[in-house]
């Protein structure tokens, strides 16, 4: 399909409201949560993040698929959104990295989407009303707007969903280090991307991935220097597994870093709660404040749940005292924690952003530092 076709598409959202447009990528039907992304670049980083499973991304840059589709900047091995919304596609990309257009890549992978929507209006009104389950039609699977909106209603919602085990590794891998091995890293792959383990590599450490679902032995079979928890979709309130284990290594004091949902999966094994956001953060220029020094630094964020406190706010935990280190300014979410009496910190934006801003990457070296620190 090409965007010179027109073929009707639709954008039906739980609450009635019907966007229509045209077949962009796949046809056919896809079912999932519309949720919106302020990036004005990056979509293929965005495409191909596991924390987008069974997601509608739309983008709210207007135009979407200049650079086309290359073969390096992939956050993973294929593109995991649900649905495409986007304004105005590009009609022919222009990159000398481009391999083929963004069009053929969604139908490609089969990824249903719709152009010519006006993505500003259905921003606002998923602002006003919150990120909602909804479908996207094309082909075949137009239907009325009765018969559309009862499939949307029908499919299940994102608060309660275990996702972390559909995108996780099937099996263990090694990532090696660049250069002399300085640590060994377990990482528990919640839906990892790609950029994390170069980012890991380049300070020297090796890092062995790990499917959500290893247990404690299994961790510990590494040997590792420090654990890692990974970003990933879903509900943090469904990963008791990842919580427990999480648990297990604070009280072995390993050094432990999370970023993302891995900040929520360490907040809920210090005793926090968690909670669905109205339409949550997802761009690459969200603001957060370091409680400590007040410092701001300009993020890379994708999350529709937060942990529960106030910035700056200290907690006792079963592991000792704890902190809110990281808030966001625009709304008081919480963006990080950091524990005083063992060595865990955690942060709920993206340090190892591509296609984003790289404030936050010294966290890595923080991480480095930690573990440098109880290897002494």
């Amino acid at each position: 399909m090409t965007v010179g076709t027109r073929t009707p598409a639709a954008l039906v959202l739980e609450d009635g409201r019907v966007f229509r447009g045209s077949a962009y990528g796949a046809q056919g039907r896809t079912l999932g949560e519309a949720v919106f992304c302020t990036g004005m670049t990056g979509y293929q980083e965005t495409l191909t993040d596991p924390s987008y499973h069974r997601q509608i991304v739309v983008q709210t840059a207007p135009q979407i698929g200049n650079t086309g589709w290359n073969d390096e900047d992939d956050e993973s091995a294929r593109i995991w959104v649900s649905g495409y919304v986007v304004r105005d596609p590009a009609r022919v990309p222009s990159n000398w990295r481009s391999r083929r257009t963004l069009d053929e890549e969604l139908a490609r992978q089969g990824v249903v989407g719709i152009s010519g929507v006006d993505t500003r209006t259905l921003t606002r009104h998923l602002r006003e009303q919150g990120a909602m389950r909804a479908g996207v039609f094309s082909g075949d699977a137009l239907d009325t707007e009765e018969a559309m909106t009862a499939q949307v209603l029908a499919s299940p919602p994102m608060k309660g969903a275990d996702l972390a085990g559909e995108v996780t590794t099937k099996q263990p891998y090694v990532v090696a280090p660049e250069g002399e091995r300085r640590f060994r890293v377990a990482a528990l792959d919640l839906g990892i991307k790609s950029n994390t383990p170069r980012q890991m590599s380049r300070r020297g450490i090796e890092l062995h991935v790990l499917p959500s679902t290893s247990s404690l032995d299994e961790l510990l079979a590494v040997e590792p220097d420090g654990v890692f928890l990974s970003n990933g979709p879903g509900d943090p309130a469904t990963q008791d597994h990842a919580v427990a284990l999480t648990e297990e290594v604070l009280r072995r004091e390993i050094p432990l870093f999370g970023i993302c949902f891995g900040n929520q999966i360490l907040g809920r094994a210090l005793g926090l709660g968690t909670y669905k956001m109205r339409y949550g953060h997802r761009g690459i220029n969200i603001p957060v404040i370091d409680v400590e020094t007040g410092r701001v630094a300009i993020t890379a964020q994708n999350h529709g749940f937060a942990l529960e406190g106030e910035p700056g706010q200290r907690f006792e935990s079963p592991f000792g005292a704890a902190r809110v280190s990281h808030y966001c300014p625009n709304d008081d979410t919480v963006e990080g924690v950091r524990c005083a009496d063992v060595p865990a910190f955690s942060v709920q934006y993206h340090p190892e952003a591509a296609a984003g801003p790289h404030d936050a990457a010294p966290l890595f070296d923080e991480f480095v530092t930690l573990m440098e620190k109880k290897s002494r």
